[in-house]
């Protein structure tokens, strides 16, 4: 097992949070310390001067003006995040939260919230140990912060709420106290420091990335597969057609076109004697639509990199100053837009998938028997695994619309302006699971399309991928229940083992050299 990731503070790799979404262990720097604490050591003197300081004394949102007692400031902070608690529907995956609790770490650890160390040190060890706050899934409208389920998370370090450890669901006393831990009790700013921010938002928003580049590897496997299979042309990825182009990702998803055909028996049997001109657009214009999704895919990735290594609760402290300024980094525009921009991609991947199944099954535009079944008629064979692709392309469709452009005003007006990020960026895994069924979908239409150039093969790395397939599901020879072959076929693209199986390296969404 990997050594847990050390979470620098504003200096943590698109990488990191990738292996985090996927299982791996991670805890904060403890190099960050003394940052941490110098800051909480500003909210004391504010606290010991009386001063009226948005967060620290006084009441949130439409009723900043309110000054709050001495006395009263321990129970402001609890009231604050009971009061936000606040969610519904279905919690978030266990990976997402598990991102959460990393995001925040981080961004709380740059010592530009005021929190004590103990309260930070609580909120890592829930990370380090495996106690994952149960957040209910919908109540953000990205702006001021994810309050309603950072607060969710805030309420299960005070003992309120529950905890999922290791697939239990337990109340969050007992759960911290079966991990030898304590509930917090929250000084002043604590509460705001930890329920304000957008890394619920960015915990959605990369995890619908690291899911759409696992379906956009897939992608590029299939759709070689399914151009062997339909005996389509390897001409359209000339790297001379595309260095005209200028487009980085179009270059890239071209060139591994070329190296996951090279040498396919397949295709050179129709170098000479194939009359056609021309494949259908779903063929031949895969470098330039798959290409288009890689490079907005890295647009919004370096984006979502940029935003969670940076604070973005509010008010903040600067120690040199002394100060506490509010401002409005809680606002999660560019988390919107990039969550838009990954929807727009993962409908685009699997839209064009779908397009060369139904292009595969049709004997008039793949010259292969009808819905790929040895004995059409008789048999229905893939005739209605491509309605379903259909279906689940119509849905991604529907789901596409940019979620950037809404805004309802909330807090009695103060918060006129929200950006919309957390739903935008909660929507992507459901897209790009149906995008990875769609894709599974392509994968046996396209290994059966192979099968029926017998005795000649595809190419070495392709073959790799139809292996690994063929070692899950059998040759359709005959119609049987099809639901369990698609439930094979999309695990291998959501697993990145059919990626993996081709041996070649393929594009990811980091930024290039």
């Amino acid at each position: 097992m990997s050594a847990p990731l050390l979470l620098a503070p504003g200096a943590v790799p698109l990488s990191a949070w990738r292996d985090i979404y996927f299982g791996r262990a991670a805890t904060l720097d403890p190099a960050c310390r003394p940052a941490v604490e110098r800051a909480a050591g500003v909210v004391d003197a504010i606290v010991a001067r009386g001063e009226p300081v948005y967060g620290v004394n006084t009441g949130f949102g439409k009723l900043s003006s309110v000054r709050i007692a001495a006395g009263d400031l321990a129970a402001l902070q609890r009231n604050i995040v009971l009061s936000h608690a606040a969610g519904v529907g279905a919690p978030l995956p266990v990976p997402v939260v598990r991102l959460v609790l990393a995001l925040k770490v981080a961004s709380l650890g740059q010592g530009a919230s005021g929190l004590r160390w103990d309260t930070l040190a609580l909120l890592d060890a829930c990370l380090g140990r495996g106690l994952v706050p149960v957040i209910p899934g919908k109540g953000s409208v990205g702006a001021s912060g994810d309050l309603a389920p950072l607060a969710h998370m805030t309420a299960a370090l005070m003992g309120v709420g529950a905890f999922t450890v290791q697939g239990r669901t337990v109340e969050a006393g007992a759960a911290l106290a079966e991990a030898g831990l304590a509930p917090v009790v929250l000084g002043p700013k604590e509460g705001l420091a930890l329920l304000n921010g957008t890394q619920v938002s960015t915990a959605l928003a990369l995890a619908g990335l690291f899911e759409a580049e696992r379906v956009f590897r897939a992608a590029l496997v299939t759709g070689a597969l399914s151009t062997d299979a339909a005996r389509g042309s390897d001409g359209p990825f000339d790297p001379r057609i595309h260095a005209l182009r200028r487009h980085r990702g179009q270059d890239e998803v071209a060139a591994t076109l070329r190296g996951l055909m090279a040498g396919s028996p397949i295709r050179d049997s129709h170098r000479i004697d194939d009359p056609r001109v021309q494949d259908p657009y779903c063929l031949r214009c895969q470098p330039q639509v798959m290409g288009a999704c890689l490079d907005i895919l890295r647009q919004a990735a370096a984006t979502l990199d940029v935003e969670a290594n940076g604070v973005s609760d509010n008010p903040l402290v600067f120690v040199d100053a002394g100060e506490v300024i509010s401002g409005g980094n809680f606002h999660a525009e560019p988390v919107a837009f990039a969550a838009d921009i990954i929807a727009l991609a993962i409908c685009e991947i699997g839209s064009i998938a779908e397009r060369r199944v139904a292009m595969l099954v049709d004997p008039a535009l793949s010259g292969l028997p009808a819905f790929l079944t040895p004995r059409p008629g008789l048999n229905s064979g893939f005739m209605i695994p491509q309605v379903t692709a259909a279906a689940l392309v119509a849905e991604n469709k529907g789901r596409a619309h940019p979620a950037s452009v809404d805004s309802i005003p909330t807090s009695a007006n103060q918060e006129d302006h929200v950006s919309m990020a957390t739903h935008g960026a909660r929507r992507l895994l459901d897209m790009a699971s149906n995008a990875a069924d769609v894709v599974g979908i392509e994968l046996l239409a396209a290994a059966q399309g192979c099968e029926f150039h017998a005795p000649l093969a595809s190419s070495a790395p392709l073959e790799r991928a139809r292996a690994l397939l063929r070692a899950r599901v059998p040759a359709l020879a005959e119609d049987r229940h099809f639901a369990p072959d698609m439930v094979e076929a999309t695990a291998l693209v959501t697993s990145g083992a059919l990626a993996v199986a081709v041996g070649l390296a393929l594009p990811t969404v980091d930024q290039p050299a």
